[in-house]
């Protein structure tokens, strides 16, 4: 498997902003923040999407999903959360290492249960980005 952006971010060769990080997965804003609070969960181990990944590293990636989402509901309390995961380009998978979309969803939001893949990065800058970093990460227990 050739090296994504995620496995340079797992190397820190490319910034991100860690929320969360164990033995086995790392958490970290999505640069593009489809909504406030936006965060992306993946292996270390390599896998590219859920039918390639290893059964233990799964179930490993999910306890931190739900950890994560329960640190994105304490700090930004979203009308709800989409929990989102794509497999293959067809399916809108863009980075092909697994990974899992934490969506906070606010009752401002105008497209009922559709997501949109618009960009709002230009909405949060760097300090943006580490106010809603260090909210999530303290949350998390």
């Amino acid at each position: 498997m050739c090296e994504t952006v995620f496995g340079k971010i797992l190397k820190g060769d490319i910034p991100s902003y860690k929320v969360y990080e164990d033995a086995y997965t790392y958490a970290f804003l999505d640069i593009s923040q489809v909504s406030k609070g936006h965060t992306l969960v993946i292996p270390k181990n390599a896998a590219e999407d859920i039918l390639s990944v290893d059964p233990e590293d799964l179930a490993k990636v999910i306890q931190s999903v739900q950890k994560v989402a329960k640190a994105v509901d304490a700090a930004f309390s979203p009308a709800g959360i989409n929990i989102i995961q794509n497999n293959r380009a067809f399916a809108d998978q863009s980075v092909f290492h697994i990974h899992f979309h934490i969506i906070p969803r606010y009752e401002d939001d105008i497209d009922g249960f559709g997501y949109k893949w618009e960009t709002h990065a230009d909405a949060f800058d760097e300090t943006a980005m580490h106010e809603l970093k260090d909210a999530i990460s303290n949350a998390i227990k």
